[in-house]
């Protein structure tokens, strides 16, 4: 089974510019979810840090508050599952060219302040996260001069 959307999952998401915006918000709600479930228990300070954090510095005006915390909600469920680390890989993946890591981590800290209790689950959270940011192999970015070729 091989069509081109399976082939190479990653290049529509590079040319898309809405769907790369999305995709840079979804980054950075995991990063807080994944902080957030370290403890086993999402505070909804927590929740509301995350959207605050998004909003105060603009970084997904096309989504609305209640969008946000739909995707929050799923996502903190998907990381209690044992294929948490596909999860958080896939979904920063495809952002990784750009220049997400130093909000990712700032609002990964500012999750594990936010109920006033930084767990040591949390702190291994944001480490995790800044292996991940170091070491997430490239998207490939897709020139119009190589979409021509084709």
């Amino acid at each position: 089974m091989s069509d081109a959307a399976t082939s190479n999952p990653i290049e529509p998401e590079i040319t898309e510019p809405n769907r790369l915006n999305e995709q840079a918000a979804v980054a950075l709600v995991i990063a807080g979810a994944l902080v957030a479930v370290a403890d086993r228990r999402v505070s909804p300070v927590e929740r509301d840090e995350v959207i605050r954090f998004i909003r105060d510095r603009g970084l997904a005006p096309h989504m609305s508050d209640d969008r946000l915390f739909a995707i929050f909600d799923e996502l903190a469920e998907r990381l209690e599952e044992p294929d948490f680390a596909n999860v958080v890989i896939d979904t920063l993946r495809p952002v990784s060219n750009l220049p997400l890591s130093s909000h990712l981590m700032e609002l990964s800290e500012r999750v594990a302040a936010a109920d006033e209790d930084v767990h040591p689950h949390e702190v291994q959270a944001i480490k995790l996260l800044r292996l991940l940011t170091l070491v997430l192999p490239r998207a490939k970015q897709v020139t119009p001069s190589a979409v021509r070729a084709e």
